[in-house]
């Protein structure tokens, strides 16, 4: 972005920055109440994907509360919400064996009386034409880089990136400058670790009361497999192979229509060892007895990955900001034992939208929302949330086998007895600092893929359909571009290859020196290396709008 451009101001009544779950409820939202009192609500919503739906990714078992509260209606509408779950099953997976777990020893805070599994992307589509038919003003392709404020400091709307800038920051022949959009309210609604939500949380100290945030990679597949083998509404959990005792985590296969088959491995980024690789694991995962089965004579269809809000009740940031507030995963609103997030997304949306048309029906702008913490609370997430507050946590602290034992015992108890038998337990650290040396861990080995179940990172990326102008500045920003070989290198081996699941991250040799080499045109913006780097100096920021991946269903 060149600061010296001169930029075209637009005034909207709302921005929202982001074309997800939680942006296109706020933006649905505004727009009911905007009919309903007979109000007119500029609503405007940019997304930096080139189409709604785009980068949006997920397993996804949706729990439908969020969709029931915001479109009543939306089984008549004929909503893609896919397959009713039916059956659904917890594994606990050794090397080559498979417990599952009866269904009656699951916590009922940890079970779903409706839910679907869902390809987010194509609902996500769908929400974007109800938004539209609705007046929303949606810009797809367009990246928020900064926020503008007034004299007090309060927020008074966005910078969109600039458009046609080279490698070397300069205007090339297509140049266009982003635009201002100025609103009375901006929502933020980018998803994990935006940057946008990072900056403003630094900015105005919205972490200073709640725990550190926590995250997990979600690496996933789609699978076209046998008839005979694909069950549509059936769901399976796996806890233990292939993530070793210390690393939390856990994979999914999800039977969706058409034969399709979801298929992913998460895994917690407060790993210790630097030698893990979540892409390798994903790997291993499927060469399982249990996932090989399903995976004979199946075709790969699509491959994705991205970071997910996980530090639940505890680790939620203020969500009011002078000027707006955040909503979504850019706050974390994950419910960790049910691996369920669009629901909640969703009801932060439409609880966003409340408060906003309020304040607006009240003449205010650009001031804090005071009541929108209490609001999205009483939306139903408290509820869903602060019954599981303590289970990632205690899933951290105590491996993945103590952990999952005491979090069962805490979910029973608050199931049972409406209170958890431990006091709150908070997370104490960020995820950048738990990597071991890498002289005090065993070195992980991973085979080499067999081209058929299990690929290497650039098969993989190749199914993201990513476009990415190469010319462009490079996004992914280096406080101290010395740190990976000086610092990095020794201490940890450079783990920046091995958790970036998409191949932008390379260690090379020039002339005998090792070289840290970052391709970016392979960013499957997943915002890991941003979380995971241990000395913190890698920044994700949006490329030019309308880059990264174009996921099709996911």
């Amino acid at each position: 972005m060149s600061d010296e451009a001169i930029r075209e101001e637009f005034q909207t009544d709302v921005v929202i920055v982001g074309g997800g779950p939680a942006g296109l409820s706020a933006a649905i939202r505004l727009k009911q109440i905007a009919a309903a009192t007979g109000r007119d609500i500029a609503v405007t919503l940019i997304e930096k994907a080139a189409g709604i739906g785009g980068h949006i990714i997920s397993g996804a078992v949706m729990d439908t509360a969020g969709l029931d509260a915001l479109i009543p209606d939306w089984r008549e509408r004929g909503a893609p919400v896919g397959p009713k779950v039916g059956r659904e099953h917890l594994h606990f997976l050794t090397a080559t064996g498979d417990l599952t777990l009866p269904h009656a020893l699951v916590p009922p805070v940890a079970r779903t009386a409706d839910s679907h599994i869902t390809s987010l992307g194509r609902l996500c589509q769908w929400l974007g034409e109800e938004a539209a038919a609705l007046g929303v003003d949606i810009f797809p392709a367009t990246a928020a880089v900064d926020v503008v404020t007034n004299e007090s400091g309060a927020v008074t709307g966005v910078v969109t990136g600039d458009l046609g800038v080279l490698r070397d920051g300069s205007p090339g022949p297509g140049y266009a400058p982003g635009i201002v959009l100025k609103a009375s309210h901006v929502l933020v609604a980018e998803g994990a670790r935006g940057s946008l939500a990072k900056s403003l949380i630094a900015r105005f100290g919205l972490d200073a009361g709640s725990a550190p945030q926590k995250y997990s990679l979600g690496i996933k597949e789609i699978w076209e497999i046998d008839p005979e083998r694909h069950e549509p509404g059936r769901v399976d959990n796996y806890l233990g192979f292939p993530l070793p005792a210390d690393t939390s985590g856990g994979g999914f296969a999800y039977h969706a229509e058409d034969n399709k088959l979801y298929l992913g491995l998460v895994t917690y980024l407060d790993y210790p060892n630097p030698t893990l690789s979540p892409f390798d694991e994903f790997q291993r995962f499927k060469t399982h007895p249990s996932i090989a089965r399903l995976l004979a004579g199946a075709t790969r269809l699509a491959y994705g990955a991205r970071a997910i809000t996980a530090g639940g009740w505890h680790a939620i940031p203020e969500l009011s900001f002078p000027g707006g507030g955040l909503i979504g995963c850019a706050a974390g609103f994950m419910n960790v034992p049910r691996l369920k997030a669009i629901h909640n997304a969703m009801r932060s949306g439409k609880a966003a939208a409340e408060t906003v048309a309020a304040a607006l029906a009240d003449g205010r702008a650009n001031d804090r929302l005071d009541d929108l913490r209490a609001n999205i609370d009483a939306s139903g997430i408290a509820a869903d949330l602060r019954p599981v507050a303590n289970i990632k946590s205690l899933w951290s602290r105590f491996g993945s086998r103590l952990g999952i034992v005491l979090a069962g015992v805490d979910m029973w108890a608050t199931s049972l007895f409406g209170r958890s038998p431990f006091a709150a337990i908070a997370a104490s650290s960020k995820d950048s600092d738990t990597l071991q040396k890498r002289g005090t861990v065993t070195p992980i080995a991973y085979p080499s893929p067999d081209g058929v179940t299990t690929f290497d990172r650039a098969a993989s990326v190749f199914l993201a359909n990513i476009a990415h102008d190469e010319n462009q500045p490079v996004h992914l920003k280096l406080a101290d571009p010395s740190v990976p070989v000086e610092r990095n290198l020794p201490e940890y081996g450079e783990p920046a290859p091995l958790y970036c699941p998409a191949g932008v991250y390379e260690m090379a040799e020039e002339q005998g020196r090792p070289v840290f080499r970052i391709h970016a045109a392979n960013c499957v913006h997943c915002k890991t290396c941003d979380i995971k780097d241990p000395a913190q100096n890698i920044t994700w920021t949006p490329p030019e709008g309308g880059s990264g991946p174009n996921y099709s269903g996911m």
